[in-house]
């Protein structure tokens, strides 16, 4: 099957028959509030591990993102949503062949850049671009291989989900209350200078880090650049 094929099957419209939730609202820890779905932490995790588990066997370059990439690296979220994997486009037809053969229903989007399935009623998102930047092979080689409840997968690396995260904001989805906690969490295992060098002079971005400092979730930029200074 390829992605001819797999768009015979028209993706359902959402509850009120609006369209799909953007990227940078689909691929984070979203915040708990009124009209979001129960916990379905277990039953995402499960079908996280069924994916993954195929992904493995393909032979294609992959990494577990978004939310549940969250959770793999130590982040207490409440799984609510979908699971999203990012791969390269070019393996998108050997993807979808695999997932056909083992019965995953395939569903066809209205976007371009990723694919849909379901597997024991949940969501699963195969995605190309990651903020509007293509999936690379360098991006996934920087995955973690991490366990992701029972099966160890490769997780997008810490530095990679805040990137994307930060370069996801806009003046129509900026809630850094759902970021905060992911940096609180992550603050440890990301590179800083990395994040403010690739999210360059986006003002979101750079709102976000400025808060992080203010927070003392970060050094500040002034004294990084002392600490280098005084140990050279």
């Amino acid at each position: 099957m390829n992605l001819g094929d797999a768009s015979k099957t028209r993706a359902p419209r959402r509850s009120g028959g609006s369209p799909a939730q953007p990227d940078a609202v689909r691929h984070g820890v979203e915040a708990h509030g009124e009209g979001l779905p129960a916990d379905h932490t277990q039953a995402i995790l499960e079908a996280t591990k069924e994916i993954g588990s195929l992904l493995k066997s393909s032979g294609c370059p992959f990494a577990l993102v978004g939310s549940v990439a969250a959770y793999a690296h130590g982040i207490p979220v409440r799984l609510q949503h979908d699971t999203d994997f990012a791969l390269r486009r070019q393996d998108a037809d050997t993807v979808v062949q695999l997932l056909d053969a083992h019965g995953v229903e395939l569903v066809d989007p209205s976007e371009d850049w990723l694919i849909k399935a379901r597997v024991g009623g949940e969501s699963i998102d195969l995605i190309f671009a990651l903020a509007g930047q293509a999936v690379t092979a360098e991006l996934l080689d920087r995955a973690e291989i991490l366990p992701v409840d029972s099966v160890r997968m490769p997780v997008l690396a810490a530095t990679d989900i805040m990137i994307s995260r930060l370069a996801a904001l806009s003046e129509h989805h900026c809630d850094f209350g759902v970021l905060l906690p992911v940096a609180r969490g992550l603050r440890e295992k990301v590179d800083w200078d990395r994040v403010r060098r690739d999210t360059g002079d986006a003002p979101m971005a750079a709102a976000f880090l400025y808060l992080l400092e203010l927070l003392d979730v970060v050094p500040a930029v002034a004294d990084e650049r002392r600490h280098r200074d005084a140990t050279r």
